[in-house]
């Protein structure tokens, strides 16, 4: 027997008929499924499910979950689905697309945004991350950075965003309009404690539009938090830590160990 739990309050969707609507192109989806995309959900790859469901990867509000779409094309389901030993059958495939490989289209998007470079130009290695002025844990990776920064082997791209309090947009517009952007991002993280950089009373519209710009990016990835950090690992494919890199993670950000680490 298989045993369907619904886990979001977007668990399920009744009453479509069996048709489909358009996404990108000439893809289609089935009406429960473009559904749920309307409220938010990006649809991710099908998958063969048992009992006659069709399963697919969804990312909503930052979480990776599994959809089940009903053999008659009518309902979907979201959430964990056990078999009648308890196994949970979602969780693989969950854990397979959390981890997969992030298109090139968003490291070129990253690219063109409002970031703020911490380290050399020559640095061999960039990494992008989502930062508020405001994050305690984006204090946290600046500071725990130094080391790869200070030896020019990497450099980091921080893409400045205003998320989390009233004042985040206007000190991350201060940070990049300033003359000196990179000084100006050393010298709020030295006074982070203290509040970190003063919002400017007059911000260029441009810098405002800026973060803006940032913050519906971040959306558009998929970033509900931050840090959310982007590296290329060792076979060059795009990969995003959410939140904090911690141990291992923050090797593989950095391209390895801390440098003089034997």
């Amino acid at each position: 027997m298989i045993r369907l739990f619904a886990s979001i309050s977007i668990a399920l969707v009744v009453g479509y008929p069996p048709v489909v609507a358009a996404q990108d192109g000439d893809e289609t989806l089935p009406a429960p499924m473009a559904a749920l995309a309307d409220r938010g959900a990006e649809i991710g790859q099908s998958f063969e499910a048992p009992s006659g469901l069709t399963g697919y990867t969804v990312s909503f509000q930052g979480q990776t979950l599994a959809a089940y779409l009903t053999s008659d094309g009518e309902h979907v389901v979201v959430g964990t689905l056990l078999d009648g030993d308890g196994t949970n059958l979602s969780q693989p495939v969950i854990e397979a697309a959390a981890n997969a490989a992030r298109p090139e289209s968003d490291w070129a998007a990253l690219a063109k945004a409002g970031w703020i470079a911490d380290g050399s130009d020559e640095a061999e290695r960039v990494v992008y991350a989502f930062t508020d002025p405001n994050c305690p844990f984006c204090h946290r990776f600046y500071q725990q950075s130094r080391d790869w920064i200070e030896a020019g082997a990497v450099q980091i791209r921080h893409v400045m965003v205003g998320v989390l309090r009233q004042d985040s947009l206007p000190k991350s517009a201060t940070l990049l309009a300033s003359d000196d952007p990179s000084a100006a991002l050393a010298e709020h993280e030295a006074n982070f404690d203290e509040g970190g950089v003063t919002p400017a009373d007059r911000l260029p519209a441009e810098a405002q539009e800026r973060v803006q710009q940032n913050n519906q990016l971040m959306s558009e990835l998929g970033i509900r938090g931050t840090p959310s950090v982007f590296y290329r690992d060792d076979e060059g494919k795009i990969r995003l830590v959410r939140g904090l890199p911690r141990g291992d993670q923050m090797q593989a950000v950095m391209g390895g160990a801390h440098p003089g680490s034997e």
